[in-house]
């Protein structure tokens, strides 16, 4: 049993070490991004900044403009009028109007559905990646970022964020200098608390695409807990009738 114990503990150190290797391989700590899917003024938000700033590259093809509205507290004509912009139904899936082949010749590979990407990186990385790009002229497009090198993309939030520039620090393995941090070179047109609450609307928009049932189970989880609550009265009342007769 102890064996068990020390050999199970030994994996969970060592994923952990592992965890802590891939994340300084991709660009080191990640900020907290401080999301709540319960502030529907937030997802709101965010829905209206994805779909000017992500969607015209990026799919949600899991979900679909209806359910968006039905979640978000949106009517029909909101949800059509301003944030449908490729014309499609509203019982249909939320798709990118960017053609996939032209996309792969343009940007060296197509853009990929954002619809699980905080499920599969998590909310803190969508938050930092947002905020950590920069300036590069030896990058096809112009633009690199810290915390996922080489993105085969522009940064979609620039006139906001402003223009980030990086500072190098060491050479690494290959020769090259790193970047020991980012300066802004050009502010934009949020201050740095402003774009913090804009990425993380998007990000809070994105978390709830990743999991929109999680919206419910938040609400039903205070009804399961009054229920178990009640429930364990009735069984502790049950219990002392049954030992009452018991004594007696």
């Amino acid at each position: 049993m102890t064996k068990r114990l020390i050999s199970r503990f030994a994996t969970f150190a060592c994923g952990l070490l592992l965890s802590f290797g891939a994340l300084a391989a991709a660009g080191g700590p990640l900020e907290q991004a401080g999301t709540d899917i319960g502030d529907r003024a937030s997802l709101q938000r965010g829905a209206q900044l994805y779909m000017n700033y992500c969607a015209g590259c990026h799919s949600l093809k899991f979900m679909r403009y209806s359910r968006m509205a039905e979640d978000l507290g949106l009517t029909e004509d909101e949800v059509m009028n301003n944030l449908n912009l490729t014309g499609a139904a509203f019982g249909e899936h939320i798709i990118s109007s960017m053609p996939a082949q032209q996309s792969a010749q343009w940007f060296g590979q197509a853009p990929p559905d954002l619809s699980l990407i905080t499920r599969v990186r998590g909310s803190d990385w969508v938050f930092t990646y947002l905020k950590s790009f920069y300036l590069d002229e030896t990058r096809p497009l112009g633009w690199n970022n810290t915390l996922f090198a080489n993105a085969s993309m522009p940064n979609p939030l620039w006139e906001m964020q402003g223009l980030q520039r990086p500072v190098h620090g060491e050479v690494d393995e290959t020769g090259e200098p790193t970047v020991a941090h980012l300066e802004l070179g050009t502010p934009g047109s949020q201050d740095a608390q402003q774009f913090d609450q804009t990425v993380r609307d998007i990000t809070t928009f994105l978390e709830y695409v990743g999991e929109p049932a999680a919206l419910k189970r938040q609400k039903l989880g205070v009804w399961v807990l009054l229920f178990l609550t009640v429930l364990t009265l009735l069984a502790w009342l049950l219990k002392q009738e049954y030992w009452r007769d018991v004594e007696h």
